[in-house]
């Protein structure tokens, strides 16, 4: 008896964000790629408000993809990640969202989709750490890739303009950012690997695995997706109206000067605590408010092919 398995092409599943405004055929590019390098069709899901993506990875598992392609925005990459984390099977990046974080910070040219999609059916493969964030308000469990944060950075992604977002891009994450810049300090308490580091009034509590967000601005200078580690940045800008501008001077200078307006910190979990409910982000997502989390890196969980 003849094991037709054996025989039969591979398959890549695209799990797309329909919702996304692009100017390519993706459907067309991904049919093309999979033709000439001896690829069967595709598995084509869509993702929708309500399922932005977890179900849909975890159908193309149960359809047997050979590696499942994320096509949307880091949200999408971020739910697609959540199901193939800890498993064999790869994930590929067709970046068509408005910050494709992850992509950037992986060195992916993120404006040539064909590279982008013969990376993922027929590149090399690399395992990069993913970070699992667990809330006990509500009980929730969920993976980011790139950042997470607490305060002000998650209001900006709370409050930017969708339609503008569409229009300028990143610099509509900008017009959000200066709106919110007045605001109230907020009691956190910061424990990294077991360590109480931070317990003070704070704007925002950041923790990142890899170091570039929107615009190229490198929030985490010693971020790597795979260095095990995760990189925590603590945002306590000082009083007044130029409060905000020692934050700067402390990213800038990496936090090596004794300034608290910014403080790094590294570590393998952070537990972050605050007085009472704010904003809550995963990799741009606004994810509702909280007041408290539980940051975990799981080394090289993921693997990607590019």
């Amino acid at each position: 008896m003849t094991d037709i398995s054996s025989t039969s092409p591979k398959r890549a599943a695209i799990i797309v964000n329909p919702a996304k405004p692009v100017d390519i055929d993706v459907r067309g590019l991904v049919a093309k790629h999979c033709v000439e390098n001896g690829w069967g069709e595709a598995i084509w899901l869509e993702t929708t408000k309500e399922d932005p993506g977890v179900g849909q990875a975890k159908e193309a598992l149960a359809q047997g993809a050979d590696i499942v392609i994320a096509a949307g925005g880091d949200g999408t990459v971020r739910c697609v990640a959540e199901v193939l984390a800890g498993g064999d099977t790869p994930m590929g990046l067709l970046p068509l969202g408005t910050g494709n974080l992850l992509a950037r910070n992986l060195g992916l040219d993120v404006t040539d989709y064909d590279a982008a999609m013969a990376g993922a059916l027929i590149g090399t493969e690399r395992k990069i750490d993913v970070v699992r964030a667990r809330r006990s308000d509500p009980d929730k469990e969920q993976v980011f890739l790139v950042m997470a944060g607490v305060g002000y950075d998650a209001t900006i992604m709370a409050d930017t303009n969708e339609d503008l977002k569409d229009k300028v891009g990143w610099l509509a994450y900008v017009d959000a950012g200066i709106r919110n810049l007045p605001g109230k300090p907020i009691k956190a308490t910061v424990v990294i690997d077991g360590k109480d580091v931070v317990h003070r009034g704070v704007r925002s509590v950041m923790v990142g695995n890899c170091g570039k967000v929107q615009g190229g601005l490198e929030i985490f200078p010693d971020a790597k997706v795979d260095d095990g580690l995760l990189d925590i940045a603590v945002l306590a800008p000082h009083h007044g109206k130029l409060g905000w501008l020692s934050v700067l001077a402390g990213i800038i200078g990496r936090g090596k000067n004794r300034d608290t307006a910014v403080e790094y910190f590294q570590g393998k979990t952070v537990e972050i605590t605050l007085e009472h409910n704010d904003d809550y982000q995963l990799d741009g997502d606004h994810e509702g408010e909280g007041k408290h989390v539980l940051m975990t890196m799981e080394p090289g969980a993921l693997t990607l092919r590019m």
